[in-house]
């Protein structure tokens, strides 16, 4: 049983949380999340915001007495170890998991992998701008769903940029770059890993990894197809029609060697090959004997652990280089999150939402899903997932008897919101950083223009998909 659920189970023995209390920590909750909305302008980390507000909460839940301190003791044996009241707050399957991940990611990615395929697919495309876009459309949502969405948008970005300069089609990077950017968050939703609020919402829901990906790979395909052909059609991309430009755009892009950034033969192999086996392992962890009890994060930090073996002497460069901040992130939005619950606040938000989701059967899923979207677009969406889960695994017997396309509802606004604007995903402002670099204007403003009819495609079809299909 997660953390979360247990405590889930002592709520009811807590005290009964006065109006005051309420109010007071729907304020800080709603300070918080503004906090994190204009992190920029605060010029402060999201681990660093979260974990204030997080000493700010457990000592005002304290003295307010709204903490369950006598739930937290252990017997074991004879003994009985007292846990901080912090610390079973914090879901540590979703911690592992992201660990494990990133670090499984950041060493495989040494192999030359990634690079290989990026260059591999640039040169099928023979240089050519609608198959280039194609190529790096479908490429940028394949790697979005076994990568992180930074680390998908920085390896095709930068190739884009590079192989357009060479082509002599900068005119087009723009349309390129925001293309794939808006593509991070449709490739978001392909598989269970793929993003954050995928892991929090999933593992809240009881989903799979193979029911995940069944589940939403018809509407990836979908979105995916639907957005680059919007793409092409808006910014003009079309394929080259005279046979000397295909011939020279062809023998430009042969010139990319695919191979600058192999280091080793031998472990470029071995990791396509655990690579595969990674992604096998993950699907079929909820059925494998054993590790089915272990869970998926055991199986991400035993992939990252034998990826170590690689690089055994130098390890260390690979723990500085894990995003620490968003780990800290995770573990004090655990504690705020399941502190703002004793206080009643979720229950206070999820009687808001439940005119929402009494709307019907069809009404409630969309309407959820148009306000997971709105939130998403301005804050960050991980909070918000994290929340609305929490909300919904309250409701019936601990969430069995919710309408599934609710959970889906929140998966779907949590990722394709961040397409609304620049600072609604950190892909999205990866993108519109890399078309800074290049010398390209795009405000606030101008990406909202020219991203607004990608993702009320994508939303639209979302929502017909949410409740046609799921």
């Amino acid at each position: 049983m997660p953390a979360s659920t247990t405590l889930l189970a002592v709520a009811d023995g807590l005290h009964h949380a006065e109006t005051f209390d309420k109010l007071l920590f729907s304020l800080l909750l709603a300070a918080m999340i503004a906090c994190l909305a204009l992190e920029e302008k605060l010029h402060a980390r999201k681990s660093v915001i979260v974990s204030s507000f997080a000493v700010v909460v457990l000592l005002l839940g304290a003295v307010r007495d709204l903490l369950p301190f006598e739930a937290m003791d252990l017997h074991v044996g004879a003994d009985t170890i007292h846990l901080p009241i912090y610390v079973p707050a914090i879901d540590w399957s979703v911690i592992a998991i992201i660990l494990g991940s990133s670090l499984f990611v950041d060493v495989t990615s040494r192999s030359g992998l990634f690079t290989w395929l990026a260059i591999r697919l640039t040169k099928l495309s023979g240089g050519d701008p609608l198959r280039l876009l194609w190529a790096y459309g479908l490429m940028t949502v394949l790697f979005s769903a076994v990568l992180n969405n930074v680390t998908a948008m920085i390896i095709v970005g930068s190739l884009t940029a590079v192989s357009l300069e060479r082509l002599g089609r900068k005119d087009k990077l723009l349309g390129f770059l925001l293309v794939e950017g808006l593509l991070t968050n449709v490739g978001g939703l392909l598989t269970l890993i793929s993003s954050v609020p995928n892991i929090i919402v999933g593992n809240a829901a009881g989903i799979s990894f193979v029911d995940f990906f069944l589940a939403a790979g018809p509407y990836v395909a979908v979105a995916t197809v639907g957005t680059i052909a919007l793409g092409a059609k808006l910014f003009d991309v079309r394929k080259l029609e005279d046979v000397a430009a295909r011939r020279a755009a062809a023998e430009t892009v042969a010139g990319f060697d695919e191979r600058d950034g192999i280091e080793s033969p031998g472990f470029f192999w071995f990791g396509a090959t655990m690579t595969v086996a990674f992604i096998v392992a993950i699907a079929t962890a909820s059925v494998t004997p054993v590790v089915k009890d272990l869970g998926m994060g055991f199986v991400a930090l035993a992939f990252a652990a034998i990826m170590l073996v690689r690089y055994k002497a130098t390890a260390e460069r690979f723990y500085q280089a894990l995003d620490w901040d968003l780990l800290a992130f995770f573990v004090c939005l655990f504690v705020v999150i399941n502190v703002m619950e004793h206080a009643q606040v979720l229950a206070v938000i999820g009687d808001a939402l439940r005119p929402v989701i009494g709307l019907g059967p069809n009404a409630g899923p969309g309407a959820l899903l148009g306000a997971s979207a709105l939130a998403s677009s301005v804050t960050d969406n991980i909070p918000l997932a994290a929340m609305l889960s929490k909300i919904l695994a309250g409701m019936g017997h601990g969430g069995q008897g919710v309408d599934p396309r609710l959970w889906w509802s929140v998966i779907f606004g949590a990722n394709l919101g961040g397409n609304l604007t620049p600072i609604g995903s950190a892909s999205t402002l990866v993108a519109v950083t890399i078309v800074h670099r290049h010398g390209l204007r795009l405000s606030f403003a101008d990406f909202v223009r020219k991203a607004a009819p990608f993702a009320l495609l994508q939303l639209a079809l979302a929502v017909g998909y949410v409740l046609l299909v799921l």
